[in-house]
């Protein structure tokens, strides 16, 4: 895998035209108290906008795709890259690459058995006051969960430097509709049983409206800060396996992860790569061949058990 051509920019860039997989309508990400993300641009027509999926959204379906859940494994072209397993009671409970907050995880540090915080505090040497070592940081970060030097990580307890230690997203998404109308419809929910039974406890009739969207088109967004993963001075092995997972999250949601909702199934119809130019994105297959080869060359940053395993058990109280 050829990276020559990012050498020297800062940005990957890339975007990706989608469409409805069936028909025209979709129906976007929705917002407590506020529906879905409706904006206009200031052009003279006052272009409507919608905020289709926003770049949280985005960045935990591409954390998914590395996750084979049938085989309760990374799947196999990245299978030797480190993460953190929580057992409790020798079951699996989590692990940091499905958790939201990574290996700053409730369930990874607010348990009984410490052990894994003071391992943390240990190799990031941490100091009270003074400059935040963020190489260090990217080392250890990389020996128990390489993820987080893509998606980001906020390390919150004040054990570790105060809360100091925090890498924003190297890797991030959103999906837009340009010039959009709402499609307003609506339904009823029939009780076959009883139509005037309680509503409150889910009986009745009930009827409801349902707001979706046709779009002129819809783009995704996706941008990979290079300048980032070189600043963790990591290595070019290291380096290099990062943009590699970077590019097979992007072109694995794009080929099998965009059924976002039961009314907004997408399809990808074009790709293209707006900086650097001459760069293009490598295909799935190319990526899953070169990826063990990476996996491999960066395999001294896991240490001989790349995956670590916590015991989760609730704190006592005092």
């Amino acid at each position: 895998m050829d990276f020559t051509a990012l050498q020297n920019t800062s940005r990957l860039l890339i975007e990706a035209d989608l469409q409805p997989l069936q028909g025209t309508r979709f129906q976007p990400t929705g917002f407590p108290d506020l529906g879905a993300a409706t904006y206009e641009l200031p052009d003279e027509k006052r272009t409507m906008m919608v905020l289709l999926e926003s770049a949280q959204s985005v960045a935990n379906r591409l954390e998914n795709t590395i996750w084979d859940e049938a085989a309760q494994d990374v799947v196999k072209p990245l299978r030797g890259i480190s993460y953190v397993v929580v057992k409790s009671d020798d079951e699996v409970l989590t692990n940091s690459l499905l958790e939201a907050h990574r290996i700053n995880s409730f369930y990874l540090l607010e348990g009984e058995d410490q052990t894994f915080l003071r391992q943390l505090k240990s190799e990031l040497d941490v100091l009270d006051k003074g400059p935040v070592d963020y190489h260090k940081l990217a080392l250890t970060l990389a020996k128990y969960d390489i993820n987080s030097l893509l998606h980001g990580v906020f390390l919150a307890k004040k054990e570790l430097a105060g809360g100091r230690f925090k890498l924003a997203r190297a890797l991030s998404g959103f999906i837009e509709a340009y010039n959009v109308r709402p499609v307003s419809f609506g339904g009823v929910k029939l009780d076959r049983v009883d139509p005037q039974a309680d509503a409150k406890k889910g009986g009745g009739n009930i009827p409801y409206a349902r707001t979706e969207y046709t779009a002129e088109k819809i783009t995704a967004f996706f941008s990979l800060d290079l300048a980032q993963l070189r600043n963790y001075r990591l290595g070019q092995e290291a380096t290099d396996l990062l943009i590699a997972i970077a590019l097979w999250k992007i072109r694995s949601f794009l080929d099998d992860g965009l059924r976002l909702r039961t009314a907004c199934d997408l399809e990808c119809t074009n790709i293209r790569v707006t900086r650097p130019h001459k760069f293009k994105l490598p295909e799935s297959s190319e990526l899953s061949q070169v990826l063990p080869d990476l996996v491999k060359g960066a395999q001294s940053l896991f240490g001989e058990q790349p995956v670590t395993v916590v015991e989760y058990a609730e704190k006592k109280k005092k």
